[in-house]
């Protein structure tokens, strides 16, 4: 045996140790001493073959590979401008994201302005429901072609390349990154003023990735009243600090039911946690949603274009585009 010193594992080695971990099996269990191991490749003296991004990395080191450097972010087709991008985040699932994303989307159509709808929820996806988009979507050899509603709303989800709405899509995080990615890089897009996300539930893979790699300019915070939902929107506050992305404001849904008799606003919860919530982040609320039964409704059937209101017209101020040319 060579009594040469594992620079990995500081023990004495069956085979010499040439501090090269391209030529470590990655198996420390076939090391006589395995213990005082990191595991940490970066306790190695060599650093051949690391190019410093995490991303283009097959391993899960975790990004400590010590680059500093940001991920890149994946850029558009040549046929395709957008001039805002928006994430509808809540970082809690239930709270009705989806017809956030819809109604902006639909209010801002109605403005004038050119609109499309990333649907990156690839487990839970609704835009292709509410908005009762029909057929698969099909593409060329540089990409896909968005499906487009009356009000010409481009959308791309991924029931819409599902041969069953009720088909599950059972992929794991990097599969769904990689499918985001795409939804934004590899759609004809054309020219948008705006390009809605619409967000999964939570912090994890799926939001990391469209933080990091999409250029993602403003985020919509949905919330409800329940002290239950603002724990963990507070999460996703957190969160979109970190990745150092303006939040527009709150919107608060399911803030209360109007009387048909009357039209006298009814709080479902006795204490509204969002106003402590805005104080506290220093946020505002720029929208309030009832649960109305005609909105619910025309979700179901995908006739939310035809609603007949305008409940976010101080969140379509806030986000107006001031002078970004394509």
């Amino acid at each position: 045996m060579s009594e040469e010193k594992c620079t990995h594992c500081e023990g004495e080695c069956a085979e010499e140790c040439d501090g090269n971990c391209e030529n470590c099996s990655g198996n420390c269990e076939s090391c006589e001493h395995s213990e005082g191991c990191s595991g940490d490749c970066e306790s190695c003296g060599s650093s051949e073959g690391c190019s410093g991004d995490c991303n283009s990395c097959g391993s899960s080191c975790g990004g400590g590979c010590g680059s500093s450097a940001p991920p890149k972010k994946v850029e558009l087709l040549s046929d395709s401008r957008i001039k805002k991008v928006i994430a509808v985040l809540s970082g809690k699932g239930g709270v009705g994201k989806s017809m956030v994303t819809s109604l902006l989307a639909v209010e801002l159509a109605k403005t004038g302005y050119s609109v499309g709808i990333l649907d990156s929820d690839i487990t839970g996806p609704s835009i292709q429901k509410i908005f009762g988009a029909q057929g698969e979507l099909y593409g060329d050899h540089e990409g896909i072609f968005p499906a487009e509603t009356p009000l010409g709303i481009r959308a791309v989800s991924v029931n819409m390349m599902l041969p069953d709405a009720e088909t599950p899509v059972l992929w794991r995080g990097p599969i769904l990154g990689g499918i985001i990615e795409q939804f934004y890089s590899e759609v004809h897009w054309g020219d948008l003023d705006y390009l809605l996300i619409d967000m999964p539930p939570g912090t994890g893979d799926v939001a990391m990735t469209v933080f990091q790699r999409l250029p993602v300019d403003e985020i919509v915070m949905v919330t409800t009243p329940s002290k239950l939902v603002s724990m963990v929107v507070a999460k996703a506050i957190n969160m979109a600090e970190q990745v150092n992305v303006p939040i527009v404001g709150l919107v608060e849904n399911m803030a209360y039911v109007k009387c048909d008799e009357c039209g006298h606003e009814i709080k479902i919860y006795n204490n509204d946690d969002t106003p402590y919530v805005a104080e506290k982040y220093g946020l505002e609320v720029v929208g309030k949603l009832p649960i109305d039964p005609v909105l619910a409704n025309m979700a179901d059937e995908g006739t939310i274009e035809e609603y007949d209101g305008f409940l976010l017209d101080e969140l379509v101020k806030k986000v107006a585009i001031n002078g970004k040319e394509f």
